[in-house]
């Protein structure tokens, strides 16, 4: 029987998204470190699914060894910022994108800076999130979500992580970083991709 959701995360912004948006579960929900695992997985996917499999699997495996795989969900997930006018970068590669240890401040500067000039109608961009689910028993599931917005003049707001200060959305007429958690979870693309994955896995455990 399922008792807890291990997610493959090491970033305490997400985790703490993914227990708010999980809370109704019922379930326990605790980041890989917390389960006690410690691994370097290799993101090697061409798509968001491919690389959220590849870390649930692994994560998954560790848990095997450790004896602790019958009650874990692994889930995993993989998330992009697509800017249209660069052709969707960063997109697969957004959490490598001038190198995994590049400070995020960094790389909001520098895909502000790729956009000078670039009027308002051209700076269309969204957020995508795949998650992956894998079951004690092999099972597999992924779910996605997107939301739609556009690349802002500056960094604003400091309530998310990421590229969240400069994703504006027109909705909110703020960006994603100066929504409340409860605001963002609504819509985000992650917040979509969890709802959509919590459908499934309450038909699979009814």
């Amino acid at each position: 029987m399922v008792k807890k959701i291990v997610f493959a995360t090491g970033n305490a912004g997400k985790i703490r998204e993914i227990q708010a948006i999980l809370a109704d579960m019922g379930l326990e929900v605790v980041s890989m470190k917390e389960a006690g695992v410690s691994v370097d997985i290799e993101e090697n996917g061409s798509t968001y699914e491919e690389n959220a499999l590849i870390k649930s699997r692994a994560v998954a495996d560790c848990l095997a060894k450790m004896g602790q795989r019958e009650d874990a969900v692994v889930m995993a997930d993989d998330s992009g910022l697509e800017i249209d006018c660069l052709n969707g970068e960063p997109g697969v590669f957004s959490a490598r994108y001038m190198g995994e240890d590049t400070s995020y401040h960094i790389k909001n500067a520098n895909l502000i800076g790729r956009l000078e000039g670039v009027e308002d109608a051209r700076r269309t961009a969204r957020f995508v999130c795949a998650i992956a689910a894998v079951f004690p028993d092999g099972r597999e599931l992924t779910s996605r979500g997107v939301i739609e917005g556009r690349i802002g003049y500056e960094e604003k707001g400091s309530n998310g992580f990421g590229y969240d200060p400069i994703f504006y959305v027109p909705a909110f007429g703020r960006t994603t970083a100066e929504l409340s958690e409860e605001e963002k979870n609504r819509v985000s693309h992650r917040g979509n991709a969890l709802q959509e994955m919590k459908r499934q896995l309450r038909r699979i455990m009814e």
